[in-house]
């Protein structure tokens, strides 16, 4: 594969904001539309270490040929009553895909996860994504629900999935 998965740093703020900038223009699949990510490599620098910084949180990138080729980030909730879940949104170059790269990425998580005290990983996904809902059942996760007309995608209603993964304690947390 020659990715290698490493978290991000504040150094990667330029990097990781050109990613974010080709995702936003290969896929609808991702929140923003082309154009719309107006955030400077300094407000990116700053989210990286708000991630860094927190807990709960991690920015998880993947590398190849010494370029960002996607991402996984998973943001911890903030008050005691979900501090236990975090949210992922994962991105990966349409290049890179089907090269088990995201699965990489999710599998990064879960030991994370069990190290920071975070039960429930959780994400929303379109329903017609099936490709991304393929990588996240093969990843141990499941379909919750359906959040219907959750998005408007080139003039059209777009349903979601809201689909987790709850992450079992270790024999040690259990006795």
């Amino acid at each position: 594969m020659g990715v290698t998965l490493r978290e991000l740093v504040p150094g990667d703020a330029e990097e990781l904001l050109r990613l974010q900038h080709a995702l936003d223009e290969e896929t609808a699949f991702m929140m923003l539309e082309p154009g719309e990510r107006h955030s400077s490599a300094q407000q990116v620098r700053e989210m990286i270490q708000s991630y860094s910084a927190a807990e709960t949180s991690i920015l998880i990138g993947a590398e190849a040929g010494g370029q960002l080729t996607g991402y996984v980030s998973a943001r911890g909730g903030g008050a005691n009553r979900n501090r236990h879940s975090a949210y992922i949104v994962i991105g990966v170059l349409k290049s890179y895909q089907g090269m088990g790269v995201g699965g990489a990425l999710l599998s990064e998580l879960e030991p994370w996860a069990k190290e920071n005290g975070i039960v429930r990983l959780e994400l929303t996904v379109m329903k017609h994504n099936a490709r991304a809902i393929a990588l996240y059942t093969k990843s141990g996760f499941s379909v919750e629900g359906t959040k219907v007309k959750s998005l408007r995608v080139d003039g059209k209603w777009v349903d979601e999935y809201y689909m987790s993964k709850i992450i079992e304690a270790s024999a040690e947390e259990n006795t």
